[in-house]
């Protein structure tokens, strides 16, 4: 009999003013078994106050104090961990955290990611493509390793036309380039298989399932970040940036696809909205 495994994932924005202004209730209303959350910019017993003795805690802080962060909370302790991303002297910290679960006697494998936001034409874009090469790499070694695995978090690349509401306005910007775009066509290309980006480069795909997409179509959205700025939240002027990114067989068993976007701009306690997955283990 399979077990139901509901995985969410969230860029915080910061999780202690989070919980002040409402993630808590959030949490304990959502019956999560595996939390992911990115840019917790706190400290490990920060997340431990927060959340309490019932969750187990995973905890990758940035090199850099007060930025990045990145934390797997689940109610059944962790196998293992890791946190090693692409060569040695790439510093990953605070952006990847991958860990091994055993759920109905098998092995799940839940990352949780914060890939950089990026600018273009300076030092920080070419760090995220640093980081988007290494996750290549990495991504045909989790699927080596175990047939279930989902890479959740804020992955700061909309893929498609479909997942930002002003992409005519952001062809230029990072976050909507051509040559960002095309790895995540790689991602999702047949694996083994050459597959041609929208840059016009071709590289083999490496066959993993973009679960949002799947599960909503050929449809706007369903958008996951608003800028703070403005009227864009209100809107729906927004960028679908938060990721389930599971592997076939995973990805067949996934249900409940669920952007939780607040029913206000007042009940907000982040500018990303969670995204909720049920997977049939």
């Amino acid at each position: 009999m399979a077990t139901r495994l509901r995985i969410a994932s969230v860029n915080t924005n910061g999780v202690r003013a989070s919980f002040r202004k409402g993630m808590g209730e959030w949490l304990a209303a959502r019956d999560v078994d595996i939390l992911a959350m990115q840019e917790v910019r706190a400290s490990t017993e920060d997340l431990e106050g927060l959340l309490g003795a019932e969750w187990t805690i995973l905890h990758d802080a940035a090199t850099a104090k007060g930025r990045a962060g990145v934390a797997l909370a689940s109610r059944n302790p962790a196998h293992v961990h890791r946190v090693a991303l692409g060569s040695d002297d790439f510093d990953s910290a605070g952006r990847w955290l991958e860990a091994d679960y055993e759920v109905g006697g098998r092995i799940v494998t839940v990352v949780s990611t914060y890939v950089h936001s990026g600018v273009v034409d300076t030092p920080k874009q070419v760090e995220k493509y640093k980081f988007l090469d290494a996750m290549t790499v990495r991504m045909p070694e989790i699927t080596a390793h175990t047939d279930l695995a989902v890479i959740v978090g804020d992955l700061n690349v909309g893929h498609r036309e479909l997942d930002i509401k002003n992409w005519k306005g952001n062809r230029k910007s990072a976050g909507f380039l051509l040559e960002e775009r095309a790895y995540f066509d790689r991602f999702f290309g047949p694996r083994g298989e050459d597959v041609e980006g929208v840059d016009g480069t071709v590289a083999p795909g490496l066959g993993w399932i973009d679960i949002g997409r799947r599960s909503a179509g050929e449809v706007e959205g369903p958008y996951t970040w608003w800028s703070q700025r403005g009227q864009a939240f209100d809107t729906n002027t927004g960028w679908r940036i938060d990721y389930h990114v599971a592997t076939p067989e995973l990805a067949a068993s996934a249900t409940n696809y669920t952007v939780d976007r607040a029913a206000t701009h007042d009940q907000r306690w982040s500018d990303h909205a969670p995204v909720v997955v049920d997977y049939e283990v």
